[in-house]
């Protein structure tokens, strides 16, 4: 068998006009339309000073943009699949792809702002009108994390070498909620350049994630999860303002090494760890991981009194296993240990706490789904037009997670 065509005469289109590819864009938008999207984009976006009607019907270019998303847009180019087949039989008001990059041009850091708003609200109604967060009455974890997205192009704005040698990025921060019982879903985002600091705005974020929870329903218990690089006390204290708990891990300084050091033989409880194996004669578990706690310990010391944070450090300590624990004829003299720490109030016990402290690794899943998706491109080279496309990816995110709670 032979192909009968040369491959430049040849191209492939989805072009039959009673065709549709993404059918199931129908119940998702109709969520979106009872939550009221468009509504909220027409009341909070106001492109004002947008050229050539750039800024016009916001509402019908957002749900185009975040249905385009759904059906796995991850360029400005890619929402044409909204308008193939029979798709325009399905929806009305699908704005083409030239114009929705329009739009996203004429963004700008207050505009940016007025769709977080937008986000915000509409997460609360996802939550109204799904079971989005079964339990955060009770109660529920915000997850806060940045991330490295890699772009290319040397004039795309804000794009710089960062953390990653040799390689360009934008920089961003994110919170999460989540409870027990469901998934994450994305309570803020925030786009930054690529070399800014992994806590630049940081507390400010915390504040408006925590206020998001709330109106999502998180009416209980709130408890602020982050890595070392958000151990600070502005974060902290942003917690504290609203009345949510935190649980941050520390790293290793000077201070917390003798306090860690400090610690008696005694305390240190065995946990129940992913590895862990039984003992074969004995039946105990075999995971080379413990933990104790400090429960008063004061962080923060070079600042004024009214910035210092008294609270509970629990550390976690597994087996160094950089190095063979026999080497030759000669088994190791002691154990070596590499140390976790973390500083939090939640008042849970010791090892629920330590566990609980552990599940903020949920949030690198969200990173994951994130540069899978719609962010495997930062399409343009305007810096807010990539930051409205990241707060319109949490919205579609938050949307396809409502969708999959009621399904």
């Amino acid at each position: 068998m032979k192909v009968s065509h040369t491959p430049a005469a040849v191209s492939a289109a989805f072009d039959d006009p009673n065709l549709i590819a993404h059918a199931g864009l129908v119940p998702l938008m109709r969520l979106a339309e009872r939550c009221g999207l468009a509504p909220l984009v027409a009341e909070r976006v106001r492109l004002t000073g947008a050229k050539n009607g750039a800024g016009a019907g916001p509402d019908a270019k957002v749900t185009s943009i975040v249905a385009g998303m759904a059906a796995g847009a991850d360029s400005i180019d890619d929402l044409h699949v909204l308008r193939h087949g029979a798709m325009p039989v399905l929806f009305a008001g699908v704005r083409a792809p030239s114009t929705l990059g329009s739009f996203l041009r004429a963004f700008t850091h207050g505009h940016a702002l007025q769709l977080h708003a937008v986000h915000r609200r509409f997460l609360a109604a996802l939550a109204e009108h799904t079971p989005l967060l079964p339990g955060a009455g009770e109660k529920a974890f915000i997850d806060v994390d940045s991330t490295h997205k890699r772009v290319y192009g040397r004039t795309k704005q804000g794009a710089e070498y960062g953390r990653f040698k040799g390689v360009r990025t934008l920089h961003p921060l994110l919170a999460t909620i989540c409870t027990h019982a469901s998934r994450p879903v994305i309570a803020t985002v925030r786009m930054r350049r690529g070399k800014a600091a992994d806590s630049r705005g940081a507390p400010k974020l915390v504040s408006e994630a925590l206020a998001t929870a709330v109106e999502a329903g998180c009416t209980g218990l709130r408890i602020l999860r982050a890595d070392s690089q958000f151990y600070n006390a502005g974060v902290i204290a942003a917690c504290r303002r609203t009345g949510a708990r935190f649980s941050v891990t520390t790293g290793i300084n000077p201070s917390i090494k003798r306090a860690v050091l400090g610690i008696p033989g005694e305390a240190w409880q065995q946990i129940t760890y992913p590895t862990a194996v039984p003992d074969p004669d004995t039946g105990e578990l075999i995971s080379g991981a413990e933990v104790a706690e400090i429960p008063q310990y004061t962080a923060f010391t070079g600042r004024k009194k009214s910035e210092r944070v008294t609270a509970r450090l629990i550390v976690r300590r597994v087996r160094d296993l950089a190095e063979p624990a026999v080497v030759g004829e000669q088994g190791e003299l002691f154990p070596v240990w590499r140390y976790h720490p973390f500083s939090t109030d939640n008042p849970a016990p010791t090892l629920k706490a330590e566990r609980e402290h552990r599940h903020h690794a949920v949030v690198e899943q969200v990173i994951a789904d994130s540069k899978a998706g719609a962010l495997a491109h930062l399409p343009s080279g305007h810096f807010h037009a990539n930051a409205a496309w990241l707060t319109l990816w949490a919205m579609t995110y938050n949307l396809l997670r409502a969708t999959g709670a009621l399904t």
